[in-house]
């Protein structure tokens, strides 16, 4: 079987997951991951379908006559790698403002963590006014990774952006 991932994204409307799964069924495939989502009225995701060699080409060309509902780029998935790795969960949590992914996503990239899924959101701070950032990081750490090097940057980042973070 041949691994594809698919990255979709549209302005939200009822369908769009069933007219893709529609296509991957038809021509023999199976959906095997995804992670799907409405933000500010546009739907998008990464879906990862496994087909028989033999029919990915027909797959790739019926994806396109989804044109106009949705964009689809298809990319051919990698074999999973063989470092020996162990997951971490980092939680990021203080007061919005500019800059704070690409602070955090500095960090883990200096230690060489590859992120996994990141879930971010902004919402009102009720108790304080102002807008309150809050992120969910999971990434996979190299055996090989200083942890307590790893902690002392992220402690920096705690008093420099003023948030809270943790890990797991």
């Amino acid at each position: 079987m041949t691994t594809l991932i698919l990255t979709v994204a549209g302005s939200d409307r009822p369908g769009l997951v069933a007219a893709v799964a529609d296509v991957v069924d038809a021509h023999g495939g199976n959906w095997e991951n995804s992670q799907l989502a409405e933000i500010a009225g546009v739907f998008a995701g990464v879906i990862q379908v496994s087909i028989a060699p033999q029919q990915e080409t027909a797959l790739i060309g019926a994806l396109r006559t989804l044109d106009g509902l949705l964009t689809i780029a298809v990319h051919t998935g990698a074999d999973a790698a063989t470092i020996a790795e162990r997951p971490i969960t980092l939680q990021v949590l203080g007061n919005d403002r500019p800059g704070i992914v690409r602070e955090v996503s500095a960090v883990l990239r200096g230690h060489d963590l590859s992120i996994q899924d990141m879930l971010t959101e902004t919402r009102d701070a009720a108790m304080a006014g102002g807008r309150l950032f809050e992120a969910t990081v999971s990434a996979m750490v190299p055996d090989s990774t200083d942890l307590s090097a790893l902690r002392a940057d992220l402690e920096r980042l705690t008093s420099e952006l003023q948030v809270d973070i943790t890990l797991d």
